[in-house]
C-alpha cells in the first residue's frame, strides 16, 4: 500500500479586490416654497409679505462656482381676468434681503439688500434675486424674499393667484 501525504494548504502572499464606485454629476438647483399667502389689503394700499426660504444648492464641484438666481412673475388674477381683476407683475416689488444661511467659499450677494432697493417683477425680464461669485466646490445660499404688492386703485375684491418663478444658472 502506497500512502499519499497531503500537502498543507498555503495562502497566497497577496490578493486583489476590484473596487468600483460612481461619482455622480453635480447639479445646480433652486428650491422655493410651493405656496405663499401675502395677506390682504384694500385697493390703493400695499400688501407686504415674505415668500419663505429660497435655497440654491450648488453641488457641481466647479473650479469657479459662480451662479445667478433670478425671479419672474406671472399676472395675478381673480375672476375672469378683466383689467380690474388682474395685478400685473410690474405692480409687485421684490427684494431678496440678505442671506439667512450660506455654506462654501466665494461672495454671496443679494439682488436687493433692503426694501429701498426693491425692484418691480416682470413676466419677461428676470430680476436678479441673488448671486454667488468665485469660490470653488459646493456651496449653498438661502434667503427669505419679500414681495410688496402695490394694489391698483381699480382692483375688485377677490383672492388673486399667480406664480413667482425663481431660477438659477
Amino acid at each position: 500500500m502506497v500512502g499519499f501525504l497531503a500537502a498543507p494548504a498555503s495562502a497566497a502572499p497577496t490578493d486583489t479586490t476590484t473596487v468600483t464606485f460612481e461619482v455622480e454629476v453635480g447639479t445646480l438647483d433652486i428650491d422655493a416654497p410651493a405656496t405663499a399667502d401675502l395677506g390682504s389689503g384694500a385697493p390703493g394700499s400695499t400688501i407686504t409679505g415674505q415668500l419663505g426660504a429660497v435655497t440654491v444648492t450648488d453641488s457641481r464641484g466647479a473650479a469657479d462656482a459662480s451662479w445667478v438666481a433670478s425671479v419672474t412673475a406671472s399676472v395675478f388674477q381673480t375672476g375672469g381676468g378683466t383689467p380690474a381683476e388682474t395685478v400685473l407683475p410690474e405692480e409687485i416689488d421684490y427684494w431678496s434681503g440678505p442671506a439667512t444661511a450660506t455654506t462654501g467659499t466665494g461672495t454671496f450677494t443679494p439682488g436687493q439688500v433692503n426694501a429701498a432697493a426693491a425692484e418691480p417683477l416682470s413676466s419677461v425680464t428676470p430680476v436678479t434675486a441673488f448671486t454667488h461669485t468665485g469660490g470653488t466646490g459646493g456651496n449653498t445660499a438661502t434667503w427669505n424674499p419679500t414681495l410688496i404688492v402695490n394694489v391698483p386703485l381699480d382692483s375688485i375684491a377677490g383672492i388673486y393667484t399667480g406664480t413667482v418663478t425663481h431660477s438659477v444658472a
